[in-house]
């Protein structure tokens, strides 16, 4: 079983700082990449940003320069993914989810955190 547990939102002043994390956990024998979506009310669920087990960045262009993801692995079990997010914009406010690839025993399939709220106000 797999787990993906994000923390971290909250709300905060345009300008501000905060920093999301996704813990993935469980029977994990590899990861092949872990990215940060978000969807705004009425929106469509949109990439913000895309890590790869290779190392390989990939941004969107409304926060390059502004957020950057990076993630740690202490073992096949526990990985943690994160999105540091400076400069915040009120339209940067939406529901943040981690998203990771995830090969267990039956295969590799895309996993979801259950989304943390990030509000910017002006």
């Amino acid at each position: 079983q797999v787990q993906l547990v994000e923390s971290g939102g909250g709300l905060v002043q345009a300008g501000g700082s905060l920093r999301l994390s996704c813990a993935a956990s469980g029977s994990i024998r590899s990861i092949n990449a872990m990215d940060w979506y978000r969807q705004a009310p009425g929106k469509q669920r949109e990439l913000v940003a895309r890590l790869t087990s290779a190392g390989r960045l990939n941004y969107a262009d409304s926060v390059k320069g502004r957020f950057t993801i990076s993630a740690i692995s202490r073992d096949n079990a526990k990985n943690t993914v994160y999105l540091q997010m400076n400069s915040l914009k009120p339209e940067d406010t939406a529901v943040y989810y981690c998203n990771a690839d995830i090969r267990t025993v039956v295969g590799e399939l895309p996993y979801w955190g259950q989304g943390t709220q990030v509000t910017v106000s002006s």
